[in-house]
């Protein structure tokens, strides 16, 4: 089942704005460079909007590699240019245009919302400035210039939609925020839960206003009059804290619920508390996991933030790590945008705290899923792995 052709169209909206703005954004022709022997990042992450809390966690992220590496990337020291990705390609697209042609970033990070990388990857692509995204990221016609340390935002519901159908028996209702991330999030699980012979209820998802009011009660109200046994779900950040906390005093509250991880992941658990007990998620990380690299990561997070790291922090440090291999690769040669992106494509398996990954040929990381529950682990709620769902990517 095919959901959401609309996409289409909104992201064209989107490609239009980034199209217009590539004029704007044209280098000089130093754009592009690194100065000396300072190489300058453009970080693009939400300072602002609903999603605020992930570009803090981005921004953390990318922060502690750089930190823990003397300050230096592949043995350069690093100027790190924040901008505000905002709520969506109408507010990343400037942005972006403004790290490139004023601020002459050789490379971007970041970018948490799918909308904008929509928006951004097409501009970057066509002024040739690498761009490691740490968020989700929807379908792109050309990746030529981007790589993504974080995953393909359909694979996350395609990840646990298996998982699902052979546990719940009956229809599942699917719910989630009307945005790209939102849509690409819902259609990776309906395709497959549907594939697998699972029923969605009214074969389509409830879509809530983004970023909109919160009020989720009439949406539960509806599905607690279907015939749904179970709840399917992606929210994060506040949207992610309001949802769980209604659902929980709502009609619909004895459904259980399953979600991509973000529904929990970071402080939003904190912030949600006993209403987020037992609820199962999906993701690629979960800080209990035992490996070297994920030690050392916990340890150094907690004692520079005094909390527990959560995926986002992860993906941006991993992309860290890309930036920080591929420009060593360059070893004596000039470190431009253009050799940065050589060299990120023949990179070869990076050791992450989640795991060791490789990019595949779409330019996203081969990795490991996993079923989370929301359960104590010590004095605290954690979300702990319960098992591995797939392997995914490429």
């Amino acid at each position: 089942m095919r959901l959401f052709r609309r996409t289409r169209r909104r992201a064209a909206t989107q490609l239009l704005l980034a199209t217009a703005l590539v004029a704007t954004a044209a280098c000089s022709s130093e754009s592009g460079k690194s100065s000396g022997d300072t190489v300058k990042i453009g970080l693009l992450v939400p300072m602002s909007g609903p999603y605020e809390a992930i570009g803090k966690d981005l921004q953390k992220g990318f922060e502690l590699y750089v930190d823990t590496h003397e300050g230096k990337l592949g043995g350069h020291k690093v100027q790190i240019v924040t901008a505000d990705e905002g709520n969506g390609g109408g507010t990343a697209a400037p942005a972006a245009a403004k790290l490139v042609k004023q601020d002459k970033v050789t490379a971007v990070v970041g970018v948490a919302n799918g909308g904008s990388m929509a928006a951004v990857a097409p501009m970057l692509t066509e002024e040739r400035i690498p761009l490691v995204g740490a968020g989700g990221r929807p379908p792109l016609d050309n990746v030529d210039r981007v790589w993504t340390t974080s995953w393909i935002s359909e694979e996350t519901g395609a990840a646990i939609a298996q998982y699902v159908k052979d546990t719940v028996n009956g229809p599942v209702a699917v719910i989630g925020p009307d945005y790209q991330g939102g849509w690409d999030q819902l259609r990776g699980f309906t395709d497959t839960f549907t594939q697998a012979g699972g029923k969605v209820v009214n074969d389509k998802p409830f879509l809530t206003p983004w970023p909109g009011d919160n009020n989720f009660l009439p949406f539960f109200s509806q599905i607690a009059q279907s015939d749904a046994k179970a709840v399917y779900c992606f929210y994060a950040a506040a949207q992610a804290v309001e949802f769980v906390k209604q659902y929980r005093q709502s009609d619909a509250k004895n459904l259980p619920l399953y979600g991509a991880g973000f529904l929990t992941e970071g402080s939003t658990l904190d912030a949600q508390g006993e209403a987020a007990r037992d609820i199962y998620s999906v993701l690629n990380y979960a800080p209990g996991l035992d490996n070297p690299a994920n030690r050392k990561f916990v340890a150094d997070y907690q004692a520079k933030h005094k909390a527990v790291p959560n995926l986002y922090n992860v993906t941006a440090y991993d992309a860290g790590a890309v930036l920080d291999r591929a420009i060593a690769a360059i070893g004596d040669g000039k470190v431009t945008s253009e050799t940065i992106a050589n060299a990120i494509g023949g990179l070869g398996q990076i050791d992450s705290p989640r795991g060791p990954w490789q990019f595949g040929a779409n330019h996203s990381p081969v990795q490991k899923w996993y079923l989370r529950q929301v359960r104590p682990d010590g004095p605290t709620l954690s979300n702990v792995v319960v098992q591995e769902l797939a392997t995914l990517g490429g």
